[in-house]
């Protein structure tokens, strides 16, 4: 196994067995405030420190992963949900109006950053982590559309699928039996990748207070309220900002690793 992708799955499981574990277990209240603990050095009471309102920051960063992996994980199951059934109708129709009209409104879409997309969403929706989940969906949709429809426009040249289609079978059908099952390595690096990026995503809208609202934690938001007191406490600012380094590096090395795995191109030929 490569050494990227047992990092990368090392990571990524760390971050995920602690936001399994915060459903049941973190070590002290994630809103408790305890004002004369407040901006307190990591020791053995509080392996990481508290924050400006006494709160023990490794709870908040167990909850906070929680927040997080949920938002990617959904706003990134929008995206293959809605993208990937577009992709795959553009290349059955390639050339012709449909994959017109999809590849036109994947244009539109990649016009509105996520960010952008956010803070129209909030504009009439008012901030939460539903409407950034929605506002991440929506700009993955064209991501996976795309690498779909690519994926798809050269297998339809394939002999296999010019037998089927010789066979009777439909375009619907080719796609669903030929089509999807040859492209899902790609989406499943993809995948990871774009939940990284969700990751990041939802960090940068809670930063601007777009994201999850208080008194839920998020990393963030964490950032966005020590930005005040790295003089003071820098622990405070570092450690939210190492959790969304280590989470996206994570699935980084994860996504390069089952890259390296899955595509045949990638694998060393035996000697």
């Amino acid at each position: 196994m490569k050494l990227s992708l047992m990092l990368g799955a090392m990571l990524t499981a760390l971050f995920l067995g602690a936001a399994l574990l915060s459903f049941l277990w973190t070590p002290a209240e994630v809103t408790g405030v305890n004002i004369a603990a407040r901006l307190r050095v990591p020791d053995g009471t509080n392996l990481l420190g508290t924050d400006h309102f006494g709160r023990d920051i490794l709870s908040m960063i167990m909850v906070g992963a929680r927040t997080s992996i949920s938002v990617a994980v959904i706003a990134v199951g929008i995206g293959m949900g809605l993208g990937v059934p577009l992709g795959l109708a553009a290349a059955a129709r390639a050339g012709g109006w449909l994959d017109e009209l999809i590849m036109r409104g994947n244009d539109l879409v990649f016009a509105f950053p996520s960010l952008v997309i956010a803070i129209l969403i909030t504009a009439v929706f008012g901030p939460g982590a539903v409407n950034a989940i929605i506002a991440i969906g929506i700009f993955n949709i064209p991501v996976f559309a795309r690498l779909t429809r690519s994926g798809a426009l050269s297998l339809w040249q394939r002999d296999f699928i010019l037998a089927a289609r010789v066979a009777g079978k439909s375009r619907i059908r080719i796609s669903a039996e030929h089509i999807l099952p040859n492209v899902t390595n790609l989406l499943i690096v993809q995948g990871t990748i774009q939940f990284s990026l969700g990751i990041l995503a939802e960090a940068g809208l809670s930063y601007v207070g777009l994201g999850a609202q208080p008194p839920t934690p998020s990393w963030g938001r964490m950032l966005a309220e020590a930005q005040t007191m790295v003089a003071l406490a820098p622990h405070v600012a570092v450690i939210p900002g190492m959790a969304i380094v280590l989470m996206v590096l994570g699935l980084n090395l994860l996504g390069d690793g089952l890259r390296d795995a899955l595509d045949p191109r990638m694998r060393q030929r035996p000697t």
